[in-house]
């Protein structure tokens, strides 16, 4: 099952930065807005008072069409003098990205105009304390998806009554906070249904532990960190042990150091795993990875032990050694590849030493039996063959060229049969015993030597026309 995230018009992509594609509402006139908003007080803005300019029916008016957004009519608003205008075209899918939100505003706006949100991407704003935060998501009661990549959190404590505020979301990201694990703790302790989790380019060295595992995350995104010994990775196994979609790249992971005793308890229910610009070396760590007991897509490019190989030799040898996935580096692996997959593999091993020689290998001559090696056949165009020409009585072994034609070759034969090209005919004789034709008349000054299928030791017969 894709991910929910990828699922949407909005696409949150965590290599080494974060874009968001909104949806048709949020998008109309984003571009315009964002172009004329500027930052007006020294110490940022309010959620409230970027949500008010941007949603205005002055810079987004109405529109009628699915997800179009909604007119929202507050029925009270705030307090006496509060700058809320008397309506805003609010989508239920905000995006408010570089806005310089550094606050919430007043809380009773949000929940007046906020009620029927349930996606959110504050992302790249200077929203600082987890207090400003818990203070706008707390008012919007339906929310599901929240972005808050690229605010300066790192050094924000969060305490659990600001935790409490997120119980609802179901995806959270959190790229590029430098969010402390302690406060990725507290949240997970709070959120008892989330389900997809996006911590990368957060420059994590290492993770840590937790005593109490969130059982509901099925996808974690944790790209682009420096996260090298295994002993980090396994804590995220005990942590999340629900996980089913683990995205590591660029983290140059050093090795898979775990016995095949305990891997399958670490990821009891993982289905896919991007391990792209690792650090992994041998062949020991790919065949690994068939311990995970529901592993069945790897994204695996960019790793050492591979580039020594060819593209074909690299698919190939990694198919061979992991026979439950089905679908590698983002393409479906086919029964018709698989197979010839496992056939390349016994073949490239036929020289190696008994002792050298992979696990994999035992278990696919099991299966096809030891293989012989491919014959070599060179499929090139022959370019010349050496051929006996006869003329009368005269016979001489002569070289020619099977890309010209047989005017041309005429012409090569002027000197060896003393003729002039008007005054021979020439028949091409099959050597073969098995050829039940006789001579073949040479007769079409423009045709190509090669279509008769010249071999060396076949003859040209040359006869004088005058004979």
């Amino acid at each position: 099952m894709k991910s929910s995230v990828q699922k949407r018009k909005r696409t949150v992509s965590c290599g080494r930065g974060l874009q968001v594609e909104e949806g048709p509402a949020a998008a109309e006139d984003e571009e315009t807005w964002s172009g004329a908003m500027q930052l007006s007080e020294e110490d940022g803005r309010t959620f409230m008072q970027v949500l008010s300019e941007k949603y205005s029916p002055e810079n987004f008016p109405y529109r009628r069409g699915p997800g179009m957004g909604v007119v929202v009519v507050p029925s009270g608003l705030g307090p006496q003098g509060s700058p809320m205008k008397d309506r805003l075209n609010l989508p239920s899918v905000l995006v408010l990205t570089g806005c310089g939100i550094t606050r919430a505003g007043e809380r009773a706006d949000i929940a007046a105009f906020c009620a029927h949100v349930v996606e959110l991407d504050l992302s790249h704003n200077q929203l600082q304390t987890w207090e400003q935060v818990s203070e706008i998501i707390s008012n919007i009661p339906n929310l599901d998806f929240l972005n808050l990549s690229s605010n300066p959190l790192g050094e924000a404590g969060l305490e659990h009554h600001c935790a409490k505020a997120f119980s609802h979301v179901t995806r959270l990201v959190l790229n590029n906070t430098r969010v402390p694990w302690d406060s990725v703790h507290t949240l997970t302790r709070e959120m008892p249904e989330l389900e997809e989790l996006f911590l990368c380019l957060n420059e994590y060295t290492s993770v840590s532990p937790c005593s109490v595992p969130c059982p509901s995350l099925r996808l974690l995104h944790i790209t682009d960190n420096r996260l090298q010994d295994w002993a980090e990775v396994r804590k995220l196994g005990l942590m999340f042990p629900g996980l089913d979609t683990l995205v590591m790249a660029n983290n140059n992971l050093n090795s898979i150091q775990d016995s095949r005793d305990m891997l399958p308890r670490l990821f009891p229910n993982l289905r896919s795993v991007n391990l792209h610009n690792s650090g992994l070396a041998t062949w020991d760590d790919i065949e690994k990875l068939n311990c995970f007991p529901k592993l069945e897509e790897i994204r695996l490019q960019g790793v050492p032990l591979l580039q020594t190989y060819t593209n074909t030799e690299r698919r190939s040898l990694m198919i061979a050694q992991l026979p439950s996935v089905s679908s590698l580096n983002g393409s479906v692996v086919t029964d018709g590849e698989r197979e010839d997959a496992e056939r390349f593999f016994i073949r490239y091993h036929l020289d190696y030493p008994q002792e050298e020689l992979p696990e994999g290998y035992h278990r696919l001559v099991s299966k096809y039996g030891r293989l012989e090696p491919l014959a070599e056949v060179d499929l090139r165009p022959r370019c010349q063959a050496q051929v006996e020409v006869q003329c009368e009585e005269r016979v001489e072994q002569v070289s020619i060229r099977l890309d010209q034609t047989v005017l041309e070759l005429k012409r090569q034969l002027r000197t060896v049969v003393q003729l002039s090209t008007n005054s021979m005919r020439l028949y091409y004789v099959d050597k073969d015993e098995h050829c039940p034709f006789g001579p073949e008349e040479m007769k079409y000054s423009s045709r190509a030597l090669h279509s008769y299928s010249i071999q060396d030791g076949d003859q040209i017969l040359v006869v004088p026309k005058n004979k």
